[in-house]
């Protein structure tokens, strides 16, 4: 494995209620340097998904509306880890707030990034199993629609075009594979 790269300088060179973009000064092992920007963590903590089994065979996604896409997406339920919770406990409590379910056994499937080239940003991926009845007030601007959709119907979901989130779309094939015990 190649050593990495050295750090020689890192400047803040915009900042936004949710983003801080990095500018980074890099030095390789072969004497080349270049600067990279990068879109870094606003605040500590991370991020999860939520992979919520009905049972088996039925998964229970979310409608939303998507600000960066301006439309509304169908997929897995999603949020930040807040200050002094782990991950585990913001799943179970994002699953709460978005689909009004709480979850017995939560399994810690992966870490995702979305686009390391250029983003300071991992996703936990959850599956939460052995439902139950459970809503918290969240901070979603409007009521999210509950969808529940068989797992082993992922190719389905795609064609609908409403479903485009790769991390959704990673975490169903994976929680799937897991689920055959492949």
């Amino acid at each position: 494995m190649r050593e990495k790269p050295t750090l020689l300088n890192k400047t803040v060179i915009a900042e936004s209620r949710l983003f801080r973009i990095e500018s980074l000064d890099i030095e390789f092992s072969n004497g080349e340097q270049r600067n990279f920007e990068r879109l870094a963590r606003g605040r500590p903590g991370g991020a999860v998904l939520i992979v919520p089994l009905l049972d088996n065979e039925t998964v229970l996604l979310v409608r939303e509306y998507a600000a960066g896409v301006h439309r509304y997406e169908l997929g897995l339920p999603k949020g930040k880890t807040d200050a002094g919770e782990t991950f585990i406990e913001a799943a179970n409590r994002e699953l709460k707030e978005e689909v009004g379910f709480g979850a017995r056994t939560l399994y810690h499937l992966s870490s995702f990034s979305i686009a390391p080239a250029y983003l300071e940003h991992m996703t936990e991926i959850i599956i939460a199993t052995d439902l139950y009845e459970e809503k918290l007030q969240g901070d979603e601007p409007e009521e999210l629609e509950v969808v529940p959709w068989k797992i082993d119907d992922i190719g389905g979901l795609i064609a609908t075009g409403e479903c485009t989130e790769a991390r959704s779309i990673a975490a169903l094939f994976m929680t799937l594979n897991h689920l055959k015990g492949s």
